[in-house]
């Protein structure tokens, strides 16, 4: 997603001095191949939440770029969860819904197997099996 930020930001009239730009807007094609490219070669791709070049609560686009370059919506699914937690060594605590696990659990309307961008449509959300956000239709008040 850095990559691809950076490369749309290039592309607005003086956001970046031009030495910065001519570089910026060859990141985001740069970017993308590389990720196609280590996802043919069977590299473990994990979702990444650390870019200091996009607003707070966007990383959900995340998702839509890396299906752009090839993943399946499961693949990126996958990335945020099983191989994130696989790649942090914390596995046996998280990245599956398992018992005994951390309950961190996010819900959309519609299936982001169909449309990945439903996970940047999030009605509910739960971090330590506590009820953080509940906007399912009949939902009552999170107290």
């Amino acid at each position: 997603m850095a990559g691809e930020t950076v490369a749309e930001r290039a592309k607005i009239a003086g956001y970046y001095p031009p030495a910065v730009q001519a570089k910026a807007l060859q990141v985001g094609p740069r970017v993308k191949k590389a990720l196609s490219m280590a996802q043919a070669q069977g590299v473990k791709i994990a979702f990444g939440t650390d870019s200091g070049v996009i607003e707070h609560g966007a990383n959900a686009r995340e998702f839509a770029y890396m299906t752009g370059a090839g993943l399946t919506p499961m693949e990126a699914i996958t990335a945020a969860t099983v191989s994130g937690s696989e790649l942090l060594g914390l596995n046996r605590e998280i990245g599956t819904i398992e018992p005994g696990k951390t309950a961190d659990l996010v819900a959309t309307l519609r299936n982001p197997l169909v449309d990945i961008t439903e996970l940047q449509r999030v009605v509910f959300v739960m971090k330590g099996g506590r009820l953080f956000r509940n906007d399912l239709p009949g939902a009552p008040p999170i107290n």
